[in-house]
Formats: C-alpha cells, structure tokens, sequence
C-alpha cells in the first residue's frame, strides 16, 4: 500500500511537494517554492515537514521554480538520494537555479534571515540529477518504479507515475500544458489508481486559441500606434519562448511593423539556448521541419538579446515604439520591474500580461486595474494600458482539464484536484464529478492518504 502526503501544492498554485511512500521507500515529487508574494516567506524557510535524510528518490515534473525552487534546501537537509528528471529538464534547472540564487539571497538579506540555500548547495543538488526520459519504467526507490509521461507545458515538462511491488499506483501530473505549435502534447495517464492533477484554470475558459494569435497581432499594432514602449513581464520558460516564436511568425508575415524587440533577461537568453539545444529531438514534427528550413524558430532580425546590464541599459536609448521582454513574469523581481517604475506612469505605455498572476503578485494588482502598485518598495502610478492575453498561458484550461481527468477514467479511481487556487480545485473537483461521474476530491494542505487499486482512503488511526 502506498501512501500520499499533500505537503505544498493543496489550495494554492505554487510551492508543489508531494510526498509517496510505501513500508520500503520514499519518493518525493517536486520541492518548489510557493511564489507570487514576497520571495521570503516563512514555511518556505522552516524545515521540511519530513525526514529529509529518510527520502530515497526526488523526482521533478518541470524546471519552474514552484517545482523546483527549494531542492537545494534538501541538500541542507541532508537528502542523500537520487534526483530523477528529464534530460531538458536537468539543464534547465541548472539555469533556473543558479539564477535564483542571486534573488533568494538578496530578499533573505532585507528580511535578516540567512540564505535558503547557496551555490555549493545547488552545485551538490545537480551532481544527484539522473536523467530518465520519457516511457521508461525505472525502480528509483525499494519497491517502487516510476514512469514519466509528456505534459506539453514547458520543454522537458512530465507527469510521474509511481507503482508499487503490489500494483498500486498514484501519478502526479505536475503542470499540463495548453496546446503548443512546437511542444509534444500531453499524453493520458491511463494505468493510475490514484491521480494528482493541476487545476490552475479549472474553473475558466482560455479564449479559443484559433483567435489567439488575431488577438495578438491586434494588441499588438494598437500598442505600436501608441507609440510608446511595450512592457511584456515575460516568465523565462516558455512564455518567452512561445511569444517570440509567434512575434517573430507576426513580422516575418508583414502582419505588424517591424519595431525593435528586446529580450531583457539573462535567464530567459539561457532558457532559449536551452530550448533551442534539446527542439532537434524533443519539439513536435512541425516544429523540428521548421527548425530544419530556418535554423532557429525564435530568433528574427529585429530581436535583441541583451545579457548585460550595460546593454540593458542601452535599450532606453533606442527609438519609440520598441517592446522589451523582461522577468520576472509577475513584476515581482527581475528587470521588469526597474522598466514598469520608468515607463507605467506614461500613458503611451502599453503593459501586456501573458501568464498567469497569483493573487497579492504586482502583476495580479496591475491586471485588475489598480492606479498605483508597489514595485522593489517604490509605488508607481500607472497611467499606461493594461492588456491581457490569457489565452496565451502554458496551462489547460477547465474543458482541457476536464479531458485530461476523463482519459484516465475508468481506471483511475480517485481524482484529486492541486496545484489550484481554492475555487478552481472545487470547480472542476465538482465537473469531474457532475460531468464526468468520478470520485473527485479536493485535498487540504498537511493531508495523508492511504492508496490501493480501488483508489484513495483516509488512514484510520
């Protein structure tokens, strides 16, 4: 019998961390930071509610920082286990990580605290990563396997499947991706007993995505009439890259002028050389024919990638109408931020919001229209345009979600709705149950339950 243990990741989007066992062994699934508020906040720098040492595997579903953003923590810990990950995966944690570093430190410095974690932690973390591909079963702790699957939300993004000696099974789906012009899409977990799945959009609608790229283009010439500069708080994995690859496609077609395009984030650049190492083998056919005609299916003539902060700098000198593309995808760090106090006072400024904005974020107050927000301590009136594109989010929405659920019935036999916020969970908790007739349940932080064949059940004490 195998047992789950809700540690992050019940009502709340961020900070996943779950945790499997059995009598044998013990598996972690991701170890990610709870974001959206400030950086620090205290649960994340606690010590973890179980014993690290004891842990046998850890195993990460993607390289977003909710996922994966206190691993090295373990290392403080004494974790002593493997890590498992997909092989885009490991190099991309490998990026996020040591960028994070720099922040983690700077935020737990204003707040008197110590590190969460430095570089000899991370360089300790990555020297366990074992790479595991896709659709190998592979026995990472005693007597129980794992087997990961695509979800189509960033490059290298999985689902895990964990199966004890007896039979039962649990999958954690981590993040499921909406549909991508040049990522795999998610695959059904049809062979769990128990399934953990997202529900970040489980309660709405993405607008259909054959208006997305209309929309985009639409946005995006009326902001350049403005004449002023365009602000898009871009997450580095993915957000970027899939808005590059469709401003690109937009210019090449003539379909809006050709101004100046900044990519203005160190880790967003290293996450597109990341991204542009692994489409050979791991983008979907179109995208791999694409990447064969052109060579790179996200750089154009009018991008520029400023790594610097001396060409950062340069970029406010460049001409009106420009766009710069900068994290952190909230406004909640990064360069973004030092972009949003110049320019969300003017109200030439056109401020796009891609992705999604957890409640109390910059970003979330920014998009509901708030005059003034707070910005590195500073508050900035905001004068500018304020769109929002959600189709654009590397997340399912509620009937994708729902489809996902109804792919693994009837095998599976208890679905429980994570990784949401609180109204989203229920929402599709009851669709899965009203639509679908599943056994659909909405987990609480801190809970434990026993998992056999005919699903899950709380232990008796």
């Amino acid at each position: 019998m195998l047992k789950l243990t809700f540690v992050g990741g019940a009502n709340t989007v961020t900070g996943s961390n779950f945790l499997v066992e059995n009598e044998k062994g013990r598996i972690l699934v991701d170890c990610g930071l709870e974001q959206g508020r400030d950086f620090v906040e205290e649960e994340m720098y606690a010590p973890f509610p179980y014993d690290v040492p004891s842990i046998d595997a850890l195993v990460i579903t993607h390289a977003h920082l909710d996922h994966i953003g206190r691993c090295p923590k373990l290392m403080r810990e004494g974790f002593k286990g493997k890590v498992y990950a997909t092989p885009p995966t490991k190099d991309l944690m490998d990026v996020m990580l040591y960028d994070s570093v720099n922040i983690l430190t700077q935020e737990a410095k204003k707040h008197g605290l110590a590190p969460m974690y430095d570089e000899d932690d991370i360089r300790a973390f990555m020297a366990r990563v074992e790479p595991l591909d896709y659709h190998t079963e592979k026995e990472v702790a005693p007597g129980l396997s794992i087997f990961l699957r695509h979800t189509g939300h960033i490059l290298g993004s999985c689902s895990v499947r964990v199966r004890d000696e007896d039979g039962a099974s649990v999958a954690l789906t981590g993040d499921i991706g909406a549909k991508s012009p040049y990522l795999e899409p998610w695959e059904p977990i049809p062979d769990a007993d128990v399934l953990v799945m997202e529900s970040v959009y489980g309660d709405r609608l993405h607008p259909h995505l054959d208006n997305r790229i209309p929309q985009l283009r639409d946005t995006l010439r009326r902001a350049i009439a403005r004449g002023g500069v365009i602000l898009m708080p871009a997450f580095s994995l993915e957000r970027s890259q899939l808005m590059l690859y469709e401003i690109s496609n937009l210019m090449s077609a003539g379909e809006i002028p050709k101004i100046p395009v900044f990519l203005d984030s160190p880790l967003a650049i290293s996450a597109t050389r990341v991204y542009e190492k692994w489409g050979d083998e791991y983008f979907n056919k179109d995208a791999q024919a694409e990447i064969q005609r052109e060579h790179s299916i996200f750089k154009f003539p009018f991008l520029t990638m400023t790594e610097s902060r001396d060409e950062s700098r340069e970029i406010e000198s460049t001409q009106n109408p420009k766009m710069i593309m900068a994290g952190a995808g909230m406004s909640h760090g990064g360069r973004i931020g030092r972009w949003e106090q110049a320019f969300l006072p003017d109200r030439n400024t056109t401020l796009l919001i891609v992705g999604y904005q957890a409640p109390g974020s910059p970003g979330r107050r920014l998009q509901d229209g708030s005059p003034s927000v707070k910005i590195d301590g500073r508050d900035v009136s905001v004068r500018a345009t304020v769109e929002t594109l959600s189709s654009w989010s590397a997340h399912a929405d509620r009937d994708e979600l729902l489809n996902f659920a109804q792919s693994a019935l009837p095998h599976t036999k208890t679905i429980f709705t994570a990784l949401g916020e609180p109204s989203s969970q229920r929402f599709l908790a009851q669709r899965i149950h009203d639509y679908l007739g599943g056994n659909a349940v909405v987990p609480s932080a801190g809970q434990v339950w026993e998992i056999t064949k005919e699903g899950a059940r709380k232990p008796k004490y």
